[in-house]
């Protein structure tokens, strides 16, 4: 997912934006949606992943604050051949990772709080070495870009509902009500292609990096277990970027299957397992205690 296919999505993206903006105040609307757009791409781009990061209430930790937690990316990105990222934490129960940043030399690694306390020292690698691979693979800067555009066409949508039907010259209440359905429909397609497709790469990746394919098998089952049964609100509350994190993070508005944004939890383990038993990944030798295995009481903090 390089620069090319990142610009290709801003241009969808902007031609949506353009539509509704058509919806909204005409050819005038239209322009000015153009010129909202090329300040949304050029926002995006440099800043998106402080917004997402902003938006699940993600707060830097230091080594300090989070030894283990630190011990463990550095070791593993040093594995992937990456440099150092920020690392967040999020103080959420439910079990989640996700990645961000517009290059690897401004990546960002955020887990949640019911992460650090579901997993063990290797499953938690296995994510942390998912997340990396995202980093590597240059996946988060179109992964966050397309969140930011995602939650922008659907609240744009919602004006034309409202008032994209009331100008005379406009195209109607009928044609209204299908750009504002059709529009986020698009976007959601788009998120959907994007990470079905790098989850499956990711993986592999990630298994590379850590080593062991089956410590992020374990660890999707358990994230799979906690995210159906534990909300988490910010997610609910942004679905633009349930396609970021490792599982999606929705279910408490049984949003539609049809539009997910991952690939089948079992497949992806299935996937995994089989790289294991064919010993695809050549293990690596940990240079030292990341913090307490086995044991989930979060010696991650």
């Amino acid at each position: 997912m390089g620069y090319t296919r990142t610009a290709l999505l801003m241009a969808v993206m902007t031609g949506l934006f353009m539509g509704l903006g058509y919806l909204l105040g005409g050819t005038g609307g239209s322009l000015i949606a153009l010129v909202i757009a090329a300040g949304m791409n050029v926002l995006t781009w440099w800043n998106s992943d402080k917004m997402v990061l902003r938006m699940h209430n993600a707060r830097p930790v230091g080594p300090g604050q989070a030894a283990g937690l630190h011990r463990m990316v550095a070791e593993l990105a040093q594995n992937a051949g990456l440099p150092m990222p920020a690392v967040y934490v999020i103080d959420e129960d439910q079990p989640n990772a996700f990645a961000t940043g517009r290059s690897p030399d401004n990546a960002a690694v955020a887990v949640t709080t019911g992460l650090m306390r579901t997993l063990n020292e290797q499953e938690l690698a296995g994510v942390i070495a998912h997340e990396l691979a995202h980093i590597r693979n240059r996946d988060t800067a179109i992964m966050t870009v397309t969140a930011t555009f995602a939650g922008a066409i659907s609240m744009l949508a919602n004006f034309a509902l409202f008032f994209g039907g009331r100008r005379e010259e406009g195209p109607g209440i009928v044609a209204t009500i299908a750009m504002m359905i059709l529009a986020p429909m698009a976007a959601a397609l788009v998120q959907m292609a994007i990470s079905r497709t790098r989850e499956y790469a990711a993986d592999k990746a990630g298994a590379e990096i850590c080593g062991n394919p089956l410590w992020l098998a374990s660890a999707l089952n358990r994230i799979q277990q906690g995210a159906a049964r534990i909300d988490n609100d910010a997610a609910e509350r942004n679905p633009a970027t349930a396609h970021m994190f490792i599982i999606n993070p929705l279910h408490a508005h049984k949003r539609d299957n049809l539009f997910a944004t991952h690939p089948a939890t079992a497949n992806r383990i299935a996937a995994l397992r089989q790289m294991a038993g064919a010993g695809a990944v050549r293990p690596r030798t940990i240079a030292q205690p990341w913090g307490q295995p086995a044991k989930r009481s979060g010696p991650w903090g």
